[in-house]
């Protein structure tokens, strides 16, 4: 039985394959080469090499025999010792012996084996279907030395019918540098541009800002109608939320704008002076946000649209 194409089977799949009695071949990955000097490509590889000292049986070529030929283990165990028998004859009697797509194996003088693997096969399973090859070289030198020697050789005339031809380049060259020199002031005519209304747009959004700040701080709420004083009245609850109607300097006018909001049905409110002097009004307090929210909105739309809403426990 020849145990050649089994072990050629399972050098596809690891990367040590142990004959019993004769030795082990071993797999190691080289990836692609390059010859410049044949101008040739070799795709990644398994080469293939043998160790004689690994004589033991390690039962995988075994196994693979007997679960192929569907025989028993002891059997394959037998037929690989016939085929050892075989080889270790060939090469006494002959000096050689080859392996079928595995190498060949020669005695050197000291009478020890020599294990040549082939070149053919590749037992590298991701290189399926690569082959080397090789590629003709590139003369650049050779065609510009080529190109070179023609534009000596090759003729110039002169005709009075090209000279105004000439002319006529003459004068597109100068249009073009004359709008190429425009195009670059223009751009830099439209960079300054688009800096200064850059500068114009932040010096008019920071006095739009400096106005609403301002307008906000000195709200100011008229009544032609005065109406009499009430007593302020504060409950008891935390209502941290306010809807201010407006802040007076004077504080007439706040009691004014406070009677009519009591009039129009708000549950107004005046608080004592700020820090700046000033007397503010409010429409109400509210003990949520998203109430006081929503009462400062329809406000705005219905009677004030200058209501602002104010966040401090009074």
């Amino acid at each position: 039985m020849k145990i050649e194409p089994y072990i050629s089977q399972l050098l596809y799949r690891y990367q040590c394959v142990t004959v019993p009695g004769f030795g082990a071949f071993l797999t190691e990955f080289q990836s692609a080469q390059l010859d410049e000097n044949a101008h040739s490509f070799y795709p990644p590889k398994k080469l293939v090499s043998f160790n004689p000292f690994l004589k033991n049986n390690d039962g995988l070529l075994a196994n693979h025999l007997a679960q192929t030929e569907k025989i028993a283990y002891e059997i394959a165990v037998n037929a690989i010792q016939n085929e050892v028998a075989d080889w270790k004859n060939n090469i006494q009697e002959f000096g050689r012996f080859s392996i079928k797509n595995i190498g060949e194996f020669t005695l050197n003088a000291e009478k020890n084996l020599v294990f040549v693997p082939v070149d053919q096969i590749n037992y590298l399973k991701e290189s399926f279907g690569l082959s080397s090859f090789v590629s003709p070289a590139v003369k650049r030198e050779a065609y510009k030395q080529a190109v070179e020697t023609l534009e000596e050789r090759a003729p110039i005339s002169f005709t009075p019918e090209k000279r105004s031809g000439y002319k006529a380049l003459k004068y597109a060259a100068i249009v073009t540098l004359s709008i190429g020199l425009t195009g670059v002031l223009g751009y830099k005519l439209y960079d300054n541009y688009l800096m200064q209304v850059e500068q114009e747009t932040l010096l008019v959004q920071s006095n739009v800002q400096k106005k609403i700040n301002q307008k906000i701080q000195e709200a100011t709420f008229f009544i032609e109608n005065p109406l009499p004083s009430v007593t302020l009245t504060v409950p008891n609850e935390k209502m941290p939320y306010h809807v201010v109607a407006g802040v007076f300097r004077i504080e007439s006018n706040a009691e004014n704008a406070y009677q009519a909001l009591l009039k129009l049905g708000f549950k107004a409110k005046r608080l004592p002076a700020n820090k700046h002097g000033m007397f503010p009004v409010l429409y109400g307090s509210y003990a949520s946000y998203t109430e006081a929210q929503g009462t400062m909105k329809d406000i705005q739309k219905l009677d004030n649209k200058e209501a602002w809403l104010l966040i401090e426990e009074l």
